[in-house]
């Protein structure tokens, strides 16, 4: 009998594993691919590293080589320059850096680092039926044969796929944020000098936007999200889509002058979902098995690694006191649906037009660029002055919406403006 068993041994599963480990609990993980895996989600944010910092990870993370990365730019397809905003000017930031990642080598760090850690780790192992009982749950799993393994709680961290989603049929898509992502990995992108090189770039057009991540000294990571539908419609191939939709923006095409494609072309779909219950009696759901709300603004990792501590907190109370379990679950739920709702606000903001015109034009009032960029760095925490900032923030995006406060953006590039050379350092918009 352990006491925890965990269905994926991504961040979330990880993390979860790793801390109650260490907490001196029996856990057994079951990752059903082999470690390293290509995967999406390559920025982390800053307030991810106080978790590293608990979890004992900076020294492994610094010597796999990841890139320190100090914040991020903001631009409007119609510009070369855009609104940049680094961690350490965050409302009362606590650190001024995060990780750029290849998350193949970022996963297998945390995973290894859950089995050193203690955790029983097996890797192409699947799980088939799960069983609960009134004292615990069944797991069949098929590893050197079929086995059925025991565990007194269940953690489903098995991402999008969702092993206790599927069972419990409590998996809830957000009809309009049904988007899909094409991108890939490229060598000689331009960037800029020093710290600017480590920022994670996003350009805002008119129906789409596009993410330039820095992976290495040499790589980058380029991709463009737009409606499933408008992808489906132009009856391309990924490659030929992201080819042409790469070049129809000036800004990035420029830093693309010397940039070769190193990887296949990816496609992911249908990103954000919510799961309308997160625990049960016997079980928990974290990470991308919880729930994911769009890539934009690197939310996925750091509400993996986020709910994972939670969820390893909680686990480790109730099984001292097994009677606290509804109490506390319970609020486990609340504050992975509380972080999950602060990053759907600003999802749903920044796919309207007014968002980026107000974003791209910051007036330094009211300590609003600050708070902003918190929420930027990952907290979610329930701090009163953050949340009157980010509620005067949205009323300025609605206002902008019907009194125009200011100036109005095309998000149409003029192509013949622009030329392919080498861009200049971009500028910050004050």
């Amino acid at each position: 009998m352990y006491d925890v068993a965990i269905i994926g041994g991504g961040p979330a599963g990880s993390t979860t594993a790793a801390l109650l480990a260490r907490a001196g609990r029996r856990v057994i993980v079951f990752e059903r691919e082999k470690f390293p895996r290509f995967h999406i989600g390559e920025s982390l944010l800053p307030f991810s590293m106080k978790a590293f910092t608990r979890l004992g990870l900076h020294e492994k993370l610094l010597r796999a080589g990841f890139i320190k990365k100090y914040g991020g730019e903001i631009m409007g397809a119609c510009s070369d320059t855009g609104t940049k905003f680094y961690f350490k000017d965050g409302y009362r930031s606590q650190t001024d850096h995060s990780y750029q990642v290849t998350r193949g080598d970022f996963d297998k760090v945390l995973l290894d680092h859950a089995r050193e850690s203690g955790a029983e780790v097996h890797e192409q192992t699947p799980v088939g039926s799960v069983e609960f009982s009134k004292d615990g749950v069944e797991l069949a799993v098929r590893y050197n044969g079929s086995h059925s393994i025991r565990a007194r709680y269940l953690v489903d961290a098995s991402g999008r796929t969702s092993v206790l989603g599927r069972q419990f049929k409590i998996k809830r898509t957000y009809d309009h944020l049904q988007k899909l992502s094409i991108f890939a990995h490229y060598d000689g992108v331009w960037r800029a000098e020093g710290i600017d090189g480590t920022l994670t770039v996003l350009v805002r057009a008119v129906d789409r936007w596009f993410w330039l991540i820095p992976l290495t000294a040499g790589r980058t990571s380029v991709g463009v999200v737009l409606d499933s539908e408008t992808f489906r419609k132009s009856k391309l191939s990924a490659e030929d889509f992201l080819e042409q939709a790469l070049a129809e923006q000036p800004t990035i095409a420029k830093r693309m002058t010397n940039a070769r494609l190193v990887s296949r072309v990816y496609v992911e779909a249908d990103f954000s979902y919510r799961s309308a219950r997160l625990h049960g009696d016997r079980w928990l759901l974290t990470g991308d098995a919880a729930g994911f709300i769009d890539p934009i603004f690197s939310s996925g990792v750091f509400l993996a690694i986020f709910s994972g501590e939670k969820c390893a907190d909680a686990l480790n109370a109730v099984l001292d006191h097994p009677r606290k379990a509804k109490r506390l679950f319970a609020k486990y739920e609340r504050s992975v649906n509380r972080a999950m709702d602060i990053y759907l606000r600003f999802v749903d903001a920044w796919y309207t037009k007014e968002f980026i015109e107000i974003f791209l034009a910051p007036r330094n009032v009211l300590g609003l660029a600050a708070a902003v960029n918190a929420v930027l760095g990952g907290n979610v925490g329930n701090s009163f002055p953050i949340r009157w900032r980010m509620w005067v923030f949205y009323f300025l995006v609605w206002l902008q919406r019907h009194h125009p406060i200011a100036p109005r953006l095309t998000l149409v590039p003029n192509k013949q403006e622009e030329t392919p050379a080498s861009p200049q350092a971009a500028g910050v918009v004050s």
